[in-house]
């Protein structure tokens, strides 16, 4: 995770910045998924065998625990915890 961002001022969805505002056009929830769907799909297409696609489904669906559910949880609590040891009205520019 890389730690030049100011996470100090990085919060949850609806409440300002998430990670996602960190994160070019290619790394956003909507294109991961996309990307997902689409390789599953030639899988398909290419292959035409069901056991070679689910095996591609898997991986997919562990590449998006990983980068949708994972990343985005440690990133928000690294940032919690970064604006609980900062006292209130603090920069955060060092």
């Amino acid at each position: 995770m890389p730690r030049d961002l100011p996470l100090g001022q990085v919060t949850t969805e609806g409440q300002g910045p998430s990670i996602w505002s960190h994160k070019p056009w290619w790394c956003q929830p909507w294109s991961i998924l996309l990307t997902g769907m689409a390789v599953v799909t030639i899988s398909w297409l290419l292959f035409g065998r069901w056991w070679l696609t689910l095996v591609v489904a898997i991986g997919v669906l562990l590449w998006w625990g990983l980068f949708l559910v994972l990343v985005p949880a440690a990133w928000r609590q690294e940032a919690q915890a970064a604006a609980a040891a900062s006292p209130p009205g603090a920069s955060g520019d060092r």
